[in-house]
C-alpha cells in the first residue's frame, strides 16, 4: 500500500480566547466540546488558550466543569483520556448572563481582561454562536455595544454563526445587515458543519489531482448527479424548530446546496479562502431559478406517516410526534430538479433529496456517467439496455470514503458482466475515521482561514432558489400529508420525478 504523500504537520492555532454563548446546550457538549478536545489532544491549540461558556442558567467555573465531566467521556468513547480532560478542563470558565442584558456583555468583557492577563494571552477573540437563532443578531449587536468587536494594536475578533441563517429570503439579509453593522464580513464565518466533512473537502483534491477525473467531470461525460441526506430518525426533540422549518428550509439553502456547489464549481486560481468562494456563488447565481409553474413538476414535498423502523421497531407519525400540530403542513421530505446554466452543466441535471424517517442514515454524492456506445455487444448476449451505468459516490456519512461502480466479465465461457465496486474509506485506508467536521472549522476560524464558510451573498443565493418554492407551498398547502409510510424513500412523486427521464434513485 501506497503511504500519504508527506506534508508539513499543521501548527497550532494563535492563541485566543473563545467564547461559546449557549453553553449549556446540546450542541456544546455532543460537539464543541469534544472537538476542542481532539484539537487538544491533536496539538492544534495552542498553550495560550482558554474558553469562556456563557449562557442563562446559574453557574459558575466548577459547576460547568462537572456538567462537561459528566458528558464528556459519553461523546469521546474509548478515546477519552482522564489526563488529558484534566489539563483541558482548566483552561474552561463559565459566565452566568442574558444574552438580551448589556450587563451580561459588560461583565464578559471584564473577564475576558481578567482570564486573559491571568494566563497571559493576547487579546483576541473567538465568538460562537451555539444558541437559537433569534439571538444570532441579539449577540452581535451587544458584543459591538460593549466594545468587543473592535480590531485594535493587531488583534483580531471573529464571530461563528451557526443554521439555519434565516428563515427566508428577506430574514436573511435582515440578519447579514445586523451582523454587518456589528463585524466587517471578513470577521464573519458562517458555519455549516458538512462542509467540515473529509469527503467534502476532498472532492476537490480528488477532481483536480487525478488526471483521470478532472478531464470528464463535465456535461459529456456526466449523465445527471445525485445528492442524498437521509435521515433514519424523526422529528424527536426539535419540533418546535422543525415545525415551523421544515425539510426545505433547515437542509436546502445550507447543506443541499453547499455540498452541490463544491461538486459544479470551476476550478480556482488558488486553494485560498476568498478563490474558492467565490467560485462556489457564481454556481448558486447560475442555477435556473424556479418559475412558479416549474414547482409543481420539479419539486416534490412529503411527510412521514406511521410506519416502521429497518428493525421492525413501530414509529409514529409526524403528526403524532410530540410538540407537532396534529394538523401540521410542514413536510419531512423533499426532492427537487435543479439545473445550471454552464458550459460545463448544459443539460445535466442534479437532482436533489432529503428526508427523515427514511430506511437508511447516510449522506452521498453520486455522479452518474452517460454510458458507453458498447457497439462490442450489439451481437452478444449481452443487452446494452441490460449494462448498468459507471457511477463515482463520494460517500459523506457515516463511512467517508469514494466508490466507484463500473462492469467486468464474470469469469464463464458465456459473455456475462457484472456490476462490481471499487471502494475506498478513510478508516481502512487511514487508520482512523473523520471526525465530525467541527474540529476543522473551529481551527479554521481560530487560523481566520475562510474558506470553508459561507458568505453573505453565497447564503442570500441559496435562500434566492428556496423563495419560489416557499411562495407557492404557502399558497398551495399539501392535501394527501402524511404521503409516505415511515422507514420508506419518500412518496411516489419522488420517484416518478426521476423515472419520468429515465433515470431512478440510487438505494443504500
Amino acid at each position: 500500500m501506497n503511504e500519504p504523500i508527506e506534508t508539513p504537520p499543521a501548527e497550532p492555532a494563535p492563541p485566543g480566547l473563545m467564547v461559546i454563548f449557549g453553553a449549556g446546550g446540546d450542541l456544546t457538549r455532543r460537539k464543541l466540546i469534544p472537538a476542542l478536545y481532539y484539537l487538544t489532544r491533536d496539538g492544534l491549540l495552542s498553550d495560550r488558550f482558554a474558553i469562556i461558556g456563557v449562557d442563562h442558567v446559574e453557574g459558575n467555573d466548577d459547576s460547568f466543569r462537572a456538567r462537561l465531566d459528566d458528558a464528556l467521556p459519553a461523546f469521546i468513547g474509548e478515546d477519552f483520556s482522564p489526563d488529558l480532560w484534566a489539563h483541558m478542563r482548566q483552561r474552561i470558565f463559565y459566565l452566568e448572563g442574558d444574552f438580551l442584558e448589556d450587563d451580561a456583555f459588560t461583565r464578559l468583557a471584564r473577564r475576558l481582561e481578567e482570564i486573559g492577563r491571568q494566563r497571559d494571552i493576547p487579546d483576541n477573540h473567538l465568538y460562537y454562536m451555539a444558541t437559537p437563532p433569534r439571538f444570532f443578531g441579539e449577540i452581535a449587536s451587544r458584543l459591538h455595544r460593549a466594545g468587543l468587536t473592535a480590531e485594535t494594536e493587531g488583534h483580531w475578533r471573529r464571530i461563528v454563526v451557526e443554521k439555519p441563517f434565516g428563515q427566508d429570503l428577506q430574514s436573511a439579509r435582515v440578519l447579514n445587515n445586523t451582523l454587518h453593522d456589528a463585524f466587517e464580513e471578513r470577521q464573519i464565518y458562517r458555519i455549516d458543519h458538512y462542509l467540515g466533512k473529509e469527503t467534502v473537502q476532498n472532492i476537490l483534491m480528488y477532481r483536480l489531482a487525478n488526471s483521470t477525473v478532472e478531464p470528464i467531470w463535465n456535461y459529456r461525460y456526466i449523465d445527471h448527479v445525485q445528492i442524498t441526506v437521509a435521515e433514519t430518525v424523526g422529528v424527536e426533540n426539535r419540533a418546535g424548530y422543525y415545525d415551523r422549518a421544515g425539510a426545505l428550509r433547515d437542509m436546502l439553502p445550507n447543506h443541499l446546496l453547499a455540498l452541490m456547489s463544491v461538486v459544479a464549481m470551476e476550478p480556482a486560481n488558488a486553494l485560498d479562502g476568498e478563490a474558492v468562494r467565490d467560485e462556489q456563488a457564481k454556481i448558486l447565481r447560475i442555477v435556473q431559478p424556479i418559475e412558479p409553474q416549474q414547482v409543481l413538476t420539479q419539486v416534490v414535498r412529503g411527510q412521514y406517516a406511521a410506519g416502521r423502523t429497518a428493525d421492525g421497531t413501530h414509529v409514529p407519525a409526524y403528526r403524532s410526534e410530540p410538540g407537532v400540530d396534529p394538523e401540521s403542513p410542514t413536510e419531512t421530505f423533499v426532492a427537487l430538479k435543479l439545473m445550471i446554466d454552464s458550459w460545463r452543466w448544459a443539460g445535466v441535471p442534479f437532482y436533489l433529496r432529503t428526508g427523515k424517517r427514511m430506511p437508511v442514515r447516510y449522506t452521498e454524492i453520486a455522479i452518474q456517467f452517460k454510458h458507453a456506445p458498447n457497439m462490442l455487444f450489439k451481437d452478444s448476449f449481452v443487452k446494452r439496455e441490460n449494462i448498468p451505468p459507471n457511477v463515482l459516490i463520494l460517500r459523506i456519512q457515516p463511512n467517508e470514503g469514494i466508490g466507484m461502480c463500473f462492469n467486468t466479465k464474470v469469469p464463464s465461457p458465456v459473455p456475462q458482466l457484472s456490476p462490481v465496486q471499487m471502494d475506498f474509506s478513510y478508516a481502512d485506508y487511514f487508520g482512523q475515521a473523520p471526525t465530525t467536521g467541527y474540529e476543522t472549522l473551529i481551527y479554521d476560524a481560530l487560523c481566520g482561514d475562510p474558506t470553508l464558510f459561507k458568505r453573505a451573498d453565497t447564503i442570500e443565493a441559496g435562500w434566492a432558489l428556496v423563495e419560489p418554492i416557499l411562495d407557492v407551498w404557502s399558497a398551495l398547502p399539501p392535501r394527501d400529508f402524511g404521503n409516505y409510510p415511515a422507514g420508506t424513500w419518500g412518496p411516489p412523486e419522488a420517484d416518478a420525478l426521476m423515472h419520468d427521464e429515465g433515470r431512478s434513485w440510487r438505494k443504500c
